[in-house]
């Protein structure tokens, strides 16, 4: 029997092409977004290619999405063996000119939303004994980051999240746990990023003009000189997932890039793929 895989925000970016990935090498996939006016590109391409896409409404901030997306899938298959959290939005603004709602909208979209939607595979991924929960983190998740630091926190909280769970749940019910943290990707992801910047732009004025403009010349140049050494494609990305997903022991984080490698040494150094911390914790409480 295929292994199924449910990936959210597969409208663009990592997601659409980890779908069509996972799907190209012979998984079932519940390709799944908020918005599902955005279906045409994947549908298309699911067609011309006869894959075996089956694309579902889920909106990661809503629990009652969350839970309908699922129960589809069990009355369909009766299992789900992958979980693929790779919903997120990039955000770029100060503390201080955050409004609350954006606050939340932020740690809704690239932290609850993985929360939830682990939550609602778990129990069956437990009856069956087996399951893999793969979460798309960011470089920002083990890096704080000037004009990031909401960001940076909401993915700091899935990296935390992840790596708990990995330390009692992979054991006793067979359920592997891992963080993937790419550097730059060039997508719709990037480009919604940039435009939160600029709108954040107008925001940053008195004394953190300065600094948000120093800041936005190091992107671009960033950009301008070192496209690829910087930046990786949303295919790229998706191929780290797709091996994480086939290893039989995946590691419980995983970088997608040697510039991500380099940028995250002083975090990872003594412990790149995140086992020895897990392992530490394990013999330390259980």
């Amino acid at each position: 029997m295929k292994r199924n895989v449910l990936i959210t925000g597969t409208s663009t970016g990592v997601g659409f092409e980890t779908a069509l990935l996972f799907a190209e090498n012979g998984y079932k996939v519940y390709a799944t977004m908020r918005n599902l006016k955005k279906a045409d590109a994947i549908k298309k391409k699911r067609d011309e290619n006869n894959l075996d896409i089956e694309i579902l409404e889920l909106d990661v901030t809503k629990t009652d999405s969350i839970k309908t997306a699922v129960d589809t899938i069990i009355a369909k298959d009766g299992k789900i063996d992958v979980l693929v959290n790779n919903a997120g939005a990039g955000f770029a603004k100060t503390t201080e000119q955050a409004t609350e709602a954006e606050i939340r909208w932020v740690t809704d979209v690239n932290y609850l939303g993985v929360v939830f939607c682990t939550r609602a595979v778990l129990p069956y991924m437990r009856k069956q004994k087996s399951g893999q929960v793969i979460s798309l983190s960011s470089v920002g998740g083990l890096v704080g980051q000037p004009f990031n630091e909401l960001y940076c926190a909401a993915k700091f909280a899935v990296e935390g999240y992840m790596e708990s769970m990995a330390t009692y749940v992979s054991d006793a019910f067979n359920i592997k746990f891992t963080i993937v943290e790419p550097g730059g990707i060039a997508t719709e992801f990037m480009t919604s990023a940039v435009e939160k910047t600029s709108v954040a732009g107008e925001m940053a004025t008195g004394e953190y003009l300065p600094i948000f403009e120093k800041y936005l010349a190091g992107n671009q140049k960033r950009a301008n000189e070192s496209q690829e050494q910087t930046y990786q494609t949303g295919l790229e990305v998706a191929q780290v997932v797709l091996g994480v997903a086939k290893n039989e022991n995946p590691p419980v984080r995983i970088r997608t890039s040697q510039w991500a490698k380099d940028f995250c040494q002083f975090k990872t150094k003594a412990d790149p793929d995140g086992t020895k911390s897990v392992n530490m914790v394990k013999s330390s409480f259980l």
